[in-house]
């Protein structure tokens, strides 16, 4: 069963998703954020993804993860999120091997996975923006909050996110508009909350995003 934990590391989520007793299609949905992933003896780094991400799960495929906040991982990698979208890269493609090798070696010995990335320092800029555009604040309006011209921060969000404030905020507003469907809110209600035109449109997002569609995520039909 998946489980999840608040980490030490501030904003980040420890989670576990056991292999299952035959293969199914596990769907990740974009979230803006980056995973570290530790499976099959090996440390993977799962960038971030503008659509949903399907892998085959079987048995043996056990899961241990270190989700980052949004744009905090580029700061630990040192490489920009936008070279690491839509993929999953082994550690140590962007790492020094022999370093991989021992941070995997002290997970074989039963470590945990947030050691990995210990001395993690956020930078403040890219969490306020991240802030500002999960808070549904439009592109221009975040640009000027953070004095920032909208071409450099449209650069900071791509080195940042791995995409631009457009692709980020349809990503974070469509996961928002789901936190807030799975509550029981009607539809029609949390399209209108979330800016949405109206819940064909949330409908058509869903769909575009996750690609499945916003009853199969909400379990549940009908406009309520």
């Amino acid at each position: 069963m998946y489980r999840e934990r608040p980490s030490v590391i501030p904003g980040a989520v420890v989670w576990q998703a056991p292999g299952t007793p035959g293969s199914v299609r596990r769907r990740v949905l974009p979230d803006g954020c980056m995973d570290l992933l530790w499976t099959s003896g090996r440390l993977v780094v799962a960038g971030p993804d503008s659509v949903a991400y399907v892998t085959p799960v079987g048995p043996a495929d056990d899961y241990t993860g270190l989700r980052f906040a949004p744009g905090d991982a580029p700061q630990l990698l040192g490489v920009a999120a936008s070279e690491l979208r839509d993929s999953r890269v082994p550690l140590d493609q962007i790492w020094a091997a022999r370093r991989v090798r021992g941070l995997e070696n002290a997970l074989h010995r039963g470590g945990g996975i947030e050691a990995v990335a210990a001395g993690l320092r956020p930078d403040p800029v890219v969490r306020r923006a991240a802030a500002l555009i999960g808070g549904g604040l439009g592109v221009a309006a975040a640009a000027e909050r953070l004095d920032l011209g909208e071409r450099r921060f449209h650069r900071l969000c791509l080195r940042a996110f791995g995409y631009g404030p457009k692709t980020l905020g349809r990503i974070l507003r469509m996961n928002r508009a789901l936190e807030r469907a799975r509550t029981g809110s009607p539809l029609a209600d949390v399209a209108h909350q979330e800016g949405y035109a109206d819940q064909a449109h949330l409908a058509r997002e869903v769909r575009a995003l996750a690609g499945v569609t916003l009853t199969d995520l909400v379990g549940r039909t009908g406009r309520r």
